[in-house]
């Protein structure tokens, strides 16, 4: 998130971080980068030691959940899958502590670039991120991961539908997000419908370990290195869960994907970003710049066109 919380001032964040990974942090500093979860850099006489995340719980993670996942990614990179950046265990062994609303974890600080902007655009780059994903795919899934299941139900439009009748008087953005969102109730409805059609066949094949969000701003350029960071979205399902942006980039002939699986997940993201910004504007809001980008967000979603296998690179 673009804006640090408003609920808890840096000293409570501190004192959370200094109980639960006993190490000498004298500071913590928000960092305006990603979106769904806020990031701080702690450090310690000047020296940035940890990533720090606060993840939300809600639909999308229970607190075991996210700590399945957490562990999950530890056991992955013991397993000798060195592009795994995993988060650091608490003196519980633990991957998350509860805070505030959420979870916090901690991954090492690693000084570094990210790669990009979420599509793959350099041939070398495609190769690199297909071998990750290979290797991720063909290792043993750690046990108890969570499972893939659908992101919206089958009646996501319909119960949409009456939320779009009265004004949103929640801010600046309330009646623009509900003017797009009921222009495009018609695709929501027909997007949802393909969508579970294309869930029941998601069982008939064989499920891996699946990063969930391996685009490009989940990699971090380190050295000669690529880490693939971010694994709070790691779960058990079909491999086109993370074949999709290859795909979607121009390099499907660098991956072997069944193009109905890579639709369902195509389909998925698009009403998953549909049904979180809906919830936001529907919400008192002030305009701030979290604000714009998740409008934005929306637009796009309702704006770009159906999916279809692009041409290969």
């Amino acid at each position: 998130m673009r804006e640090p919380p408003a609920r808890f001032g840096d000293s409570d964040l501190l004192e959370a971080l200094r109980r639960d990974w006993p190490m000498d942090l004298d500071a913590v500093e928000h960092l305006p980068v990603g979106f769904g979860a806020h990031h701080w850099a702690a450090s310690r006489g000047g020296q940035r030691l940890l990533f720090v995340t606060l993840d939300q719980l809600g639909p999308r993670h229970s607190s075991a959940s996210l700590e399945a996942a957490y562990a999950g990614a530890a056991v992955l990179a013991a397993s000798g899958l060195e592009f795994v950046l995993p988060s650091l265990p608490t003196a519980a062994r633990r991957f998350t502590t509860p805070f505030a609303d959420g979870a916090l974890s901690c991954t090492p600080w690693r000084e570094g670039a990210v790669v990009g902007e979420g599509a793959v655009s350099a041939a070398g780059l495609a190769a690199n991120n297909a071998a990750m994903l290979a290797r991720l795919h063909a290792a043993d899934p750690p046990r108890e991961i969570p499972q893939w299941r659908p992101r919206v139900g089958p009646d996501f439009a319909a119960e949409l539908r009456p939320r779009l009748a009265e004004p949103w008087p929640t801010g600046p953005y309330g009646e623009p997000a509900r003017a797009a969102l009921t222009a495009g109730l018609r695709a929501i409805n027909r997007w949802t419908t393909r969508y579970w059609s294309l869930t029941a066949q998601a069982y008939d094949g064989p499920w891996v370990a699946t990063h969930g969000e391996p685009h490009t701003r989940n990699q971090l350029r380190t050295g000669q290195r690529i880490l693939l960071v971010d694994w709070e979205s790691l779960a058990l399902a079909p491999r086109e869960r993370d074949l999709r942006p290859l795909v979607d980039s121009g390099f499907a002939n660098l991956v072997d994907a069944d193009d109905a699986m890579l639709e369902l997940f195509d389909l998925e993201w698009r009403l998953d970003e549909i049904a979180q910004y809906s919830d936001w504007f529907a919400q008192p809001h002030t305009g701030t710049e979290s604000d714009a980008v998740a409008y934005a967000g929306l637009v796009h979603e309702l704006d770009r066109p159906d999916w279809s296998t692009p041409l290969e690179a």
